[in-house]
């Protein structure tokens, strides 16, 4: 394995080039891709905000909060999901 150094520059490298291809005009650098990552793919498909905090590594739940946006579409899929536990199958509603 190359030195921290290296392995930055040919991770920087990768992003420049996944950049060009996509045509993004936005510099992207690990951070932007891994937020973006967590937010586009992970939060979009229902992962619990709680592991994608976990995933990020991040040591305070609140910042992976504070960059995370409740989506809209997300919101209305758990209510349709909660709609049709109440009104097809009670038994399956866990009340605390």
């Amino acid at each position: 394995m190359g030195s921290p150094d290296t392995i930055q520059s040919k991770n920087e490298c990768l992003h420049k080039k996944n950049a060009g291809v996509c045509k993004i005009g936005k510099g992207l650098n690990i951070h932007i891709t891994r937020d973006t990552f967590a937010e586009n793919v992970m939060l979009k498909n229902s992962f619990l905000i709680e592991s994608v905090s976990k995933k990020l590594c991040r040591k305070n739940f609140r910042t992976t909060q504070h960059y995370a946006k409740v989506l809209d579409r997300k919101v209305s899929e758990d209510m349709k999901v909660l709609k049709h536990k109440f009104f097809n199958n009670s038994k399956n509603i866990n009340i605390i």
